[in-house]
């Protein structure tokens, strides 16, 4: 959710320059079930235009009706879409709108915190029921710094409800090699809404203009990879097609603590390569060897480079989310815990 919530920034801040107000729509209470959950966000334009979205579609036109009254008032409120009768899913969504004006202030320091990949939390302020309130109203809270989304000033009141959100650094995903599958591999990991670098050798001929969506493309040598910014958002996948250099870049990795590292080829050349890094490394990290999945990927099938890039964004999202991949149609309960 926090790239969702990074593009509305910048979109709203944009807006905001060109003197075009905006309406930031949350979901911050759910009864029963819904396509997603509490904490999604999308931004209205005073123009019509909308950004992101809470649920598959069906919830945003009428959200764009109900901002009519916050883009004339100013005042914040809740609304309420019951998908009982309307969507088939058994709940009750409950939406803040509010007017969303970020400052100067609040822009230079969240574009801060994105940038060096810092956690921050949002708290809302909401009554459990439709109705209009200047009361209502979101604060986050950015390297203990907290600012108001309207610009109002916000203060506990025990006769509201609360919905915190506490949101983690944007998933980033460093993909080592620049050969015709890493091309398609960031572009299915920037449709997923990951942060994307690409690491070549000096020897590829391909540049970040290659990568479509890319946030990052350097070329540099193994043992001169920058790996400080590798945090437990971070996945990498290994796909150089050079054993030798898979190798060199995953010593080089030893000592960073990445969720996820993905080994391209079959089962022999993970286990070769396995033991020749314990060889290199014997005092290796057993958290870190956890993190290790070779080949990369879910069984499901994949031929092509477009299946393989899902097989991989699969894996990674069903290691990274604690899951074990099944049809839902077999799983018992809710899609949901």
């Amino acid at each position: 959710m926090t790239h969702e919530f990074k593009n509305i920034v910048e979109d709203a801040f944009l807006c905001k320059n060109k003197g075009l107000k905006t309406v930031l729509a949350s979901v911050v209470a759910l009864d029963g079930s819904s396509y997603r959950k509490p904490g999604v966000r999308m931004l209205i334009k005073e123009n019509g235009d909308m950004i992101g979205a809470v649920s598959g579609g069906c919830v945003e036109k009428e959200i764009q009706l109900q901002s009519e009254t916050v883009f004339k008032t100013g005042i914040s409120k809740v609304m309420t879409y019951d998908g009982r009768y309307r969507l088939g899913c058994e709940g009750v969504l409950y939406i803040l709108l509010e007017l969303f004006t970020p400052s100067e202030a609040f822009y230079k320091t969240f574009t801060k915190s994105i940038k060096e990949r810092i956690s921050f939390e949002i708290v809302s302020f909401f009554e459990k029921k439709p109705t209009s309130n200047a009361n209502f109203g979101s604060l986050v809270k950015l390297n203990n710094e907290q600012f108001s989304v309207s610009n109002s000033v916000l203060k506990a009141n025990k006769q509201l409800s609360v919905f915190k959100q506490s949101l983690p650094p944007c998933f980033k995903l460093v993909i080592i090699g620049a050969e015709h599958d890493a091309v398609t591999l960031c572009k299915y990991a920037t449709l997923t809404g990951w942060e994307t670098t690409i690491v070549s050798g000096s020897s590829e001929s391909k540049s970040i203009k290659n990568f479509s969506g890319a946030s990052g493309f350097y070329t540099v040598s193994p043992e001169n990879m920058d790996v400080s910014n590798i945090d437990n958002q971070t996945a990498i996948v290994l796909m150089t097609h050079n054993f030798a250099n898979d190798l060199r870049y995953l010593v080089q990795l030893k000592d960073t603590n990445p969720v996820y590292i993905g080994l391209l080829g079959p089962s022999k050349r993970r286990d070769d390569m396995l033991s020749q890094f314990i060889e290199y490394c014997p005092d290796a990290d057993d958290a870190f060897l956890d993190t290790i999945h070779g080949p990369a990927g879910l069984n499901i099938g994949s031929e092509t480079p477009q299946e393989i890039a899902i097989s991989v964004i699969s894996e990674i999202l069903a290691f990274t989310r604690h899951q074990t991949p099944i049809s839902l149609s077999k799983k018992a309960g809710k899609i949901h815990s």
